[in-house]
């Protein structure tokens, strides 16, 4: 059975309507998908009526942006938490919210030097979606100033670079104790994945823990080996559920569904943990 439980539709950064992305779930061999925007829920339904018409399990879910009082991005994956709990609605609204504010700004600074305006970027998003860099990087593909959305993020969009703005996230520790509240199962994202900028040191590790973090994703592409032994190792000491998963992004990422994914008995545990909303058309695991 192959489950992989981390993928994007062009709710947030993906560039697949979420019935297309299961639809290539299926065509990648897929038994069971998770959909897990960037801070948002609003393709769960529609994805749901596309994984019982084909015949692919899906998983509802969510990707949460965090960030430490350090100032280290986190991403917290979870699954079937309650999309309706109003204290996680509230934290991801101002993270929405906070995201336009600091897209608008990019766009303006990079405006000053290349042709793109928010009519540029509007056109690579959808209304109410989650608009980030990665809808940036698709307009500056459009205007001819890159060639692909990865060229975009590590020469103009780079955190280092002059037009990059911050923005609100929550505290991680804060995001797992909601998620917890809201029925979830919370998984940290790519823990380890030093090549996207700073991680977070064994103390937010520890803290999030503690906090009811429930999983760690450690097979992924971006988690150097060294760090997956690491990762590995708390897992055990802390009984951790473990998941591999693509992070697919349709075109917009090099990453390909299913080239990391979850044992069933992993998948279980999730299932078993999250009370918050329902799986949909699950397969017989065992």
């Amino acid at each position: 059975m192959r489950i992989d439980l981390h993928a994007h539709s062009h709710v947030s950064d993906g560039t697949e309507h979420p019935a297309e992305l299961v639809a290539a779930a299926k065509a990648a061999g897929l038994d069971v998908l998770a959909l897990t925007d960037h801070d948002q829920t609003s393709g769960w339904a529609a994805a749901g009526e596309a994984a019982l018409e084909i015949g692919v399990g899906l998983v509802p879910g969510m990707e949460i942006s965090c960030k430490t009082e350090a100032g280290v991005s986190v991403h917290l994956l979870c699954y079937l938490h309650d999309p309706a709990h109003a204290g996680l609605i509230e934290e991801i609204e101002k993270a929405r919210d906070a995201r336009i504010t600091r897209a608008r700004r990019m766009v303006e600074l990079l405006a000053e030097d290349y042709p793109v305006d928010w009519d540029l970027i509007a056109r690579h998003s959808i209304p109410g979606g989650t608009i980030g860099r990665p809808h940036i990087a698709d307009a500056l593909v459009t205007a001819g100033v890159v060639r692909t959305r990865t060229e975009a993020f590590a020469e103009v969009l780079t955190a280092r670079s002059r037009y990059y703005v911050g923005h609100y996230a929550m505290d991680p520790v804060t995001a797992v104790k909601l998620v917890r509240d809201a029925g979830g199962v919370p998984v940290f994202a790519h823990p380890v994945a030093s090549a996207r900028g700073r991680v977070v040191g064994e103390e937010t590790f520890e803290q999030m823990i503690e906090a009811g973090l429930l999983g760690l994703e450690i097979e992924h592409r971006d988690n150097p080996e060294e760090g997956r032994k690491y990762l590995r190792a708390l897992a055990l000491e802390h009984d951790l559920i473990v998941t591999g998963s693509s992070d697919y992004h349709g075109t917009g990422k090099p990453n390909r569904l299913g080239e990391n994914t979850t044992s069933p008995e992993m998948l279980q545990r999730i299932l078993e943990a999250g009370t918050g909303s329902a799986p949909v058309g699950m397969p017989d695991l065992f």
